[in-house]
C-alpha cells in the first residue's frame, strides 16, 4: 500500500544549557500508509512529542524530509506548514487544549475556520458521533475530562483529515475510559478514512495495534532498548521503566 507518510534522515538537535547541540531525533525511515494505525512506544526522554511537532509541522526539522501525501514539509514554510496542518493533520493532545471560553461546538468550528472552510453540520454531527449532541453548548470547565477527550477527537477530525496524531490520549483516563477513548479514536478515524499515529507508553493500549514500534529503536539519537528490557516488568512499573 502507498505510503501517506514517508520520513527519511530525519535530524532535529536542540541546544543544551551548556550551549552544546543536542540530537533529539535521529529517524533513518519511518512509513504509514493511508488510513493505515500504527502506535509507537514513547517513554520520557524518547523524543515522542518531538517527533509529532515535526511531523504536525509544528516544528522544523534541521534536515532530512518528512513527506505527507507528496507534500515535504521540511521544505515548507511556517505559514505553508500551518495551512497544511490546519487541512490535513488532526492532533489529539493529551491535555486536549481546548479553548476554555468556547464552547464544545465552538472549539470545533474554530478549527474547521483554520482550515478555511466552516460546515456547522458537520460540527454537529461529529459531536453527536462521540456522544456528545446534548453537551454541543458546553464549556471545557464543564465536562468531565472523559467528555473533554471526546471533544479533542471531534475536533481532530472537523476538517477530514488525512492524518491523525495522538499524543498520549487516553493519558489522563481510568482504564476503563481509556479502553473505551481508543476504540472510539480508532472507529472515528476509520469511518473518516485517516491514518492514525497514536504514541503512548502503555502496554496494554500499544497491544490493541496490531502494528507497533518502540521509538527508542527507530530514533537513533536515543539510547536502544537493551537486551535486559522485560515488557512485563515495564507493564507492571519496574525500575527499568523511564519514568513518565
Amino acid at each position: 500500500m502507498e505510503s501517506l507518510l514517508s520520513i527519511r534522515d530525519l535530524r532535529k538537535s536542540f541546544r543544551a544549557p551548556d550551549g552544546r547541540d543536542q540530537a533529539v531525533i535521529d529517524v533513518p525511515s519511518f512509513d504509514l500508509a493511508a488510513a493505515g494505525q500504527v502506535a509507537l512506544r514513547g517513554e520520557s526522554g524518547s523524543g515522542k512529542t518531538t517527533l509529532l511537532h515535526l511531523i504536525a509541522g509544528i516544528l522544523r526539522p534541521d534536515s532530512g524530509s518528512i513527506l505527507l501525501d507528496g507534500i515535504d514539509l521540511a521544505q515548507c514554510s511556517e505559514s505553508q506548514r500551518d495551512q497544511l496542518r490546519a487541512q490535513h493533520i488532526g492532533y489529539i493532545f493529551q491535555t486536549f487544549n481546548l479553548l476554555q471560553g468556547y464552547s464544545a461546538l465552538e472549539n470545533i468550528e474554530l478549527a474547521m475556520r483554520f482550515g478555511g472552510t466552516l460546515d456547522r453540520s458537520r460540527a454537529r454531527a461529529l459531536l453527536d458521533r462521540v456522544g456528545l449532541a446534548d453537551r454541543m453548548h458546553y464549556h471545557p470547565r464543564q465536562l468531565s475530562v472523559g467528555q473533554q477527550q471526546r471533544v479533542a477527537v471531534a475536533r481532530a477530525l472537523a476538517n477530514k483529515p488525512k492524518l491523525v496524531l495522538a499524543d498520549e490520549p487516553t493519558g489522563n483516563l481510568d482504564f476503563r475510559r481509556a479502553s473505551e477513548s481508543l476504540a472510539l479514536i480508532r472507529e472515528v478515524c476509520s469511518e473518516n478514512d485517516a491514518a492514525l499515529l497514536l504514541v503512548s507508553h502503555d502496554r496494554a493500549i500499544l497491544n490493541s495495534f496490531d502494528t507497533q514500534h518502540d521509538l527508542r529503536n527507530l530514533n537513533r539519537a536515543m539510547a536502544p532498548l537493551d537486551d535486559s528490557y522485560d515488557e512485563a516488568g515495564a507493564a507492571s512499573g519496574s525500575p527499568q521503566e523511564v519514568s513518565k
